[in-house]
């Protein structure tokens, strides 16, 4: 037998313990359950580091007492400043009296740095640590504790069930930063894994940007082997050290709040080379290729921190040098954001002559072009280090023989984000170091970046044929008008029918802004996702904007772009500076704003973070590294439904794109997807998802058909398998969504959607298999999901127990048996259970619901007893439903439509006026969903349902009273 214990967890335990960490049982470590620091070991460690307090022990407990101070202080809102305080606690305002005469002397926590040093710690692994109390207290499996202070924590999940994944442990984790934070003040970083696949996060960290780690060697997934390499790799007592002093760091964002930041493990890779090189001090230099928005900025924060601190390295200087001031002004945000302590820029080229000249030794960010007028050494220490971003443009010229002009003995790192090509002699030269046999120190691909989840895919979309710019059609032509004219005469007449006349053409222009507008506002806009208009030259993008503004409205796009030389103020309504250009970005970024579309032709192609920013129009030859940058912009991760980044392609590019990767041509291929590939799969995706229901008859509507479907999932794990399939098709239909293609896919996606929805477990396991759909399946989910009427289930709720049995027998003889009448209870008990889904109460009736189901399935009970289980907990729902719609509301919807029935009960009207408002009201709250009052579908689905109940089971037919209960219904619910 498999399961979690003697797979996952026992394997965790060993491999850690082959790392170097003691095992000790948690019911043998000296603590009372409430005790988050294992108070002896703490105080045992403080006396081994630490002369003054050896020399009077009890000086440990005033440290402890802080420390118990800081820990019991936390609360769920502040949990990241508090993990903050022990960081500073431990490693800067470590500070306590205990020198003679009261002297202030700085106290050590741990050992750090040398490897004598470490192994002054006690590095202890433990397991099923209980906190506060024994009896309903968390239980968490794994617990590191370095002396005695519980610094990673790890939840494991059974690798042998397709629905339980490591999102599940990440999950409980993160609902343990809310019910136990003093767990997590000491904390360094968290882990999951369900023996499949592992990834570890911070605290607070968003569950969809938790990492995996790999090795440069050993990058797959999918078995225990892998999970086993990865934490062999990464939790040693060396590296979570490591991790703890110089690749943690706390940033604080744009509205103020903290949040902490853990490397990736390229991050980690790529900065451990750089300080390995200049700690050996050989070779003095090397080329690092991280692909577009995998987080180099945060890799020379990371490196330029630990340089920094390095004693051996005698207080160096770390110089950050970019190509461009919008990169400079991104880097310097990070590095300011990150609270990183001596940082200095340099504005002008005579500041930068002055930093090398005076000696400092701080970290420098700077531009290249500062380097422009420098003719002799500046300054010639061996311990100034050089990261140089977009190592494969200007650094490679004049500018770069400079630089290393005014600092002969400093070490030159250079990071690119694009590939360099093989042929690109002059920058492998430069920075490439011959021990290097790649070329590069260190690569982090494309792929790897997706694989990982740092970036997202990239989608080509094709556009008209009309308004594509065929270039070899155009040479063509040209060559045939040309024919008979020499050469020379050729040349002339090419410079006047040129790309540009092309690109000004003003009906082009305006056939182009037409598709950009409807494209936005059909498939980029209802998802809130924003978009990029990239033009020829300034003058296109003051054409771009006169007819985006005809189409959209002029609040929806705006201009950045440098506006120098303008000796005409022709772009003088978009000159800005470098503050308010900075705001009108923000304004961007927010998702509320009506500031839709950026249109650009220079800037913000590199070095512009716009999570936001999902689509870019791109209408301007580009190529290389210079096309890869820019389209790389669409590509950052936000939020949990964006699936992709989305070139529309007028200048017919992606050729382009495959050759500036010529040399990993294949790997680019399968990343980047054209949308039209994606429309060729759909057919198939549907297919496949089809299959599972056989014979059954989609038209069939209500409960009927709604169980003859869910007869097709008997088991958990054919209902996983229909979800991870139906993801599979869920991320390709919003990819294309709205696309007209859809339509004919429509009515059986719908069907699939309710089915999903309707089988989908609801006591919350397999988070990563029934992750949340798209927003465009929501959507459809909203406008048609029904699961049959419930009225007569309300009038089996209301039995007493002790005549459940009679009234089983009697519906057997009228419905077909108790396996029917089951079906119907448990489709109308999930409708209940989802519509409250966080609500304690309803969570813990669907976990009884799901234990009941296994239980069902596995012949454990009878088709009778689970149907007088179920009705046991489709009373409970019901009891529970109750006390969770506010009183007021209750009153409200109910007091006005009683009123309206029973002002027209009459002779005629025979209507009991309790049981219609009764029916109307728990029909209301079946079919509603947030804000359906707000959409065409939602008030159409309330109307539909209504009218079916009050002409077919009362047949009440007066369109008067209709039309005023349903107002009541739209004004109270």
């Amino acid at each position: 037998m498999f399961d979690e214990d003697n797979t996952t967890e026992q394997m965790m335990l060993s491999v850690l313990q082959e790392n170097g960490w003691k095992y000790i049982p948690a019911e043998d470590l000296p603590r009372q359950y409430s005790d988050v620091m294992v108070e002896p070991m703490v105080k045992d460690a403080l006396i081994r580091l630490n002369p003054e307090i050896a020399e009077d022990p009890t000086r440990a407990d005033d440290v402890i007492y802080r420390l118990r101070s800081l820990i019991l202080s936390v609360q769920p809102h502040n949990l990241v400043t508090q993990n903050e305080l022990f960081k500073k606690l431990v490693f800067e305002e470590n500070s306590f009296p205990f020198g003679k005469d009261g002297r202030m002397v700085p106290i050590r926590f741990f050992g750090t740095m040398t490897a004598e040093d470490l192994a002054k710690n006690e590095y202890i692994v433990t397991n099923q640590w209980v906190f506060p109390q024994k009896e309903e207290g968390k239980r968490l499996d794994i617990v590191l504790l370095i002396n005695g202070f519980p610094v990673v924590i790890g939840e494991l999940k059974t690798p042998v069930r397709n629905s339980i994944t490591w999102y599940d442990g990440a999950q409980d984790i993160m609902d343990y930063e809310h019910s136990i934070p003093q767990m997590f003040v000491t904390n360094i970083f968290n882990f999951a894994s369900e023996g499949k696949c592992y990834r570890y996060g911070s605290v607070n960290m968003p569950l969809n940007i938790w990492g995996p780690w790999h090795t440069p060697n050993h990058k797959s997934e999918g078995l225990l082997a892998d999970v086993r390499n990865s934490v062999s790799d990464m939790i040693t007592p060396k590296k979570v050290m490591d991790i703890f002093q110089f690749f943690t760091m706390f940033a604080t964002d744009k509205k103020f709040r903290k949040y902490k930041i853990i490397c990736r493990y390229q991050q980690y890779e790529g900065a451990n080379q750089i300080v390995d090189r200049v700690v050996a001090g050989y070779p003095k230099k090397g080329l690092i290729w991280h692909f577009q928005g995998s987080g180099k900025s945060l890799l020379m924060v990371f490196a330029a921190q630990k340089l920094r601190m390095m004693p051996e390295l005698k207080n160096p200087t770390v110089v950050i040098v970019d190509d461009r001031i919008d990169l400079e002004t991104q880097i310097t945000a990070t590095f300011n954001a990150s609270d990183i302590p001596n940082l200095s820029s340099a504005s002008t080229k005579d500041e930068l002559m002055e930093f090398f000249k005076g000696d400092m030794r701080k970290i420098l960010i700077t531009t290249i072009f500062k380097f422009g007028e420098v003719e002799s050494v500046l300054n010639d220490r061996s311990n100034i280090i050089l990261m140089v971003d977009e190592a494969h443009r200007t650094q490679e010229g004049n500018l770069g023989e400079k630089m290393r002009l005014a600092l002969p003995n400093a070490f030159f790192f250079g990071l690119t984000g694009t590939p360099i090509n093989r042929t690109d002699k002059n920058t492998f030269n430069t920075f490439g170091a011959t021990e290097d046999k790649s070329g590069y120190m260190s690569r982090y691909s494309f792929s790897d970046s997706i694989r990982d989840g740092a970036t997202l895919p990239l989608n080509f979309e094709p556009v008209p044929v009309e308004l594509h710019v065929d270039k070899d059609k155009l040479d063509a032509e040209f060559d045939t008008l040309t024919e008979g004219l020499s050469e020379n005469e050729k040349a002339e007449l090419s410079k006047r029918v040129n790309m540009k006349a092309i690109m000004y053409n003003r009906e082009r222009i305006r056939k182009v802004c037409e598709h950009i507008a409807n494209h936005y506002k059909t498939k980029i806009e209802p998802n809130n996702y924003k978009g990029q208009v990239v033009c020829y030259d300034r003058e296109c993008c003051l054409m771009y904007k006169e007819e985006l503004d005809k189409l959209l409205g002029p609040e929806a796009s705006t201009i950045v772009m440098h506006t120098n030389n303008d000796k005409a103020d022709r772009y003088k309504a978009f000159r800005r500076d470098r503050d308010e250009e900075g705001k009108l970005l923000d304004y961007f970024r927010e998702p509320d704003s009506p500031l839709k579309l950026v249109i650009v032709t220079a800037k913000l192609l590199t070095g512009f973070d716009a999570p936001i920013l999902q689509v870019m129009y791109l209408d301007k030859p580009m190529k290389d590294h210079n096309l890869l940058q820019a389209i790389c912009r669409t590509n950052r991760t936000y939020g949990a439904d964006k699936s992709h980044g989305l070139i529309v392609d007028y200048i017919g590019i992606f050729d382009d794109v495959a050759r500036a990767l010529d040399f990993d041509e294949s790997t680019m291929q399968k990343i980047i997807s054209n949308i039209d590939e994606v429309r060729k799969k759909l057919p198939g995706l549907m297919e496949k998802c089809l299959k599972y229901f056989m014979g059954v008859d989609r038209t069939v509507e209500g409960w009927e058909g709604l169980s003859a479907a869910q007869e097709c999932l008997p088991t958990n794990e054919v209902r996983d398998a229909f979800a991870a399939d139906f993801r599979v098709l869920t991320r390709a239909w919003d990819a294309l969504s709205p696309d007209a293609c859809l339509a004919r896919f429509k009515a059986d996606y719908q069907w699939l959607s309710r089915v999903y929805q309707s089988v989908k477990p609801v006591d919350g396991r397999g988070g990563l298999i029934w992750a949340t759909l798209g927003p465009k399946t929501i959507e459809l989910v909203h406008k048609h999901l029904t699961v049959g009427d419930t009225q007569e289930d309300m009038e089996i709720l209301s039995l007493d127990a002790d005549l459940i049995d009679d009234f089983i027998a009697k519906q057997e003889k009228e419905k077909g048996g108790a396996k029917a009448i089951a079906k119907r209870i448990e489709i109308n008990l999930v409708a209940k259970i989802l519509n409250h889904s966080k609500d304690p109460k309803f969570i813990a009736l669907g976990e009884k619901l799901e234990a009941l189901r296994e239980k069902h399935e596995q012949g454990l009970v009878t088709s009778i007893e689970f149907l007088k289980m179920l009705l046991v907990l489709a009373k409970e729902a019901a009891s529970a439903e109750k006390e969770v719609v506010p009183e007021q509301e209750i009153d409200k919807g109910i007091a006005a439509l009683t009123e309206l029935f029973n002002g027209i009960r009459n002779t005629k009207t025979p209507i009991i006026v309790e049981r219609v408002v009764k029916d109307i009201d728990e029909l209301v709250k079946l079919v509603r969903f947030p804000g359906w009052q707000n959409t065409t579908e939602g008030k159409k689905s309330i109307k539909k349902e209504l009218r079916k109940l009050l002409w077919n089971r009362y047949e009440i037919k007066d369109s008067d009273v209709f039309e005023k209960a349903y107002s009541y219904i739209e004004q109270y619910y």
